[in-house]
């Protein structure tokens, strides 16, 4: 092989090598940073196939611009009430401003170890400014965890976003317990907080109870007030219907009236086990002997 058919081979193969260091793509998911001997000089964010430099002219670093999650690891914060607290939160950033990003922290590792640092600092300080029953309650208006994570997520985008070109969209709890030696103190403090509940409910109940019976009672004595004075009023009506009867059948016939009321007397006072002595002259042994009341 000829001397100057080597070269042209070597020059095409560097030529090639060249063209191959000098095209590169842009993926959808990411964008990328143009370095000129170590130094930013171009941001892509658009997908595509462009040309830079050959290597080691140019360089092209890749960052991933999708919205990212890290889950920080669980730390334990002070609240106003001295309070122990084990929480476990996450944030979601994203890369907003590649060049500061690879300025000021250049790995995605070291961004979500500063994006902990920060969170854990800006949690930290929320806490502190606000007792236990704030953040755990039975009563849900009491509760403002909602809040208080908005505002470590205004913080939190306000010093990613000035020093590292992150913008940190939101921290959330992700869990909320309580260190081991303050389990029970918590149980026993939510049994007392219960037995009092209970306590006021049956003290509410029993009240209540009191005030029924004491209305059924007045009502009962109402009814049987009533029902007294109406069966008096009855019973007076028919006792002057019956001395009216009387009255009348007396004044028709006295006589028989008078055997009438005789044999109704014999009837309540005589039975097969009365003994009666009477006196010859009594009118019931006339009666009994005659058949007839004396006149």
């Amino acid at each position: 092989m000829q001397r100057s058919t080597v070269i042209l081979i070597v020059v095409i193969a560097i030529g090639l090598m060249m063209l191959n260091s000098a095209l590169f793509e842009v993926r959808e998911t990411e964008q990328v940073v143009i370095t000129q001997f170590g130094k930013p000089v171009r941001v892509i964010s658009d997908a595509g196939l462009y040309v830079k430099l050959p290597d080691p002219i140019q360089a092209v670093r890749r960052f991933d611009k999708r919205l990212l999650v890290y889950d920080v690891k669980p730390s334990e914060f002070l609240t106003a009430d001295k309070k122990n607290l084990i929480l476990n939160v996450y944030v979601t950033w994203r890369i907003v401003d590649p060049r500061k990003f690879l300025a000021s922290v250049r790995e995605r590792s070291i961004a979500e170890i500063l994006l902990a640092d920060v969170a854990i600092a800006e949690v930290g300080a929320a806490i502190g400014n606000i007792p236990l029953s704030a953040l755990v309650s039975t009563e849900a208006e009491s509760v403002v965890v909602d809040s208080v994570m908005a505002g470590v997520t205004r913080n939190c985008r306000s010093r990613a976003l000035n020093n590292y070109g992150i913008d940190v969209l939101d921290v959330r709890v992700k869990q909320l317990r309580l260190p081991e030696q303050n389990l029970e103190s918590v149980f026993e403090r939510m049994r007392a907080e219960r037995q009092r509940m209970a306590k006021k409910y049956r003290s509410e109940g029993q009240e209540q109870a009191i005030k029924i019976r004491a209305e059924a009672d007045k009502q009962k004595r109402t009814i049987l007030a009533q029902a007294y004075r109406e069966s008096e009023k009855i019973k007076g009506e028919g006792e002057a219907k019956a001395a009216k009867i009387y009255a009348d059948a007396f004044s028709k016939d006295p006589r028989f009236y008078k055997l009438v009321r005789t044999l109704q007397a014999y009837e309540k006072f005589l039975n097969e086990k009365t003994t009666v002595v009477l006196s010859t002259d009594s009118e019931l042994l006339k009666l009994l002997k005659q058949g007839k009341p004396a006149k």
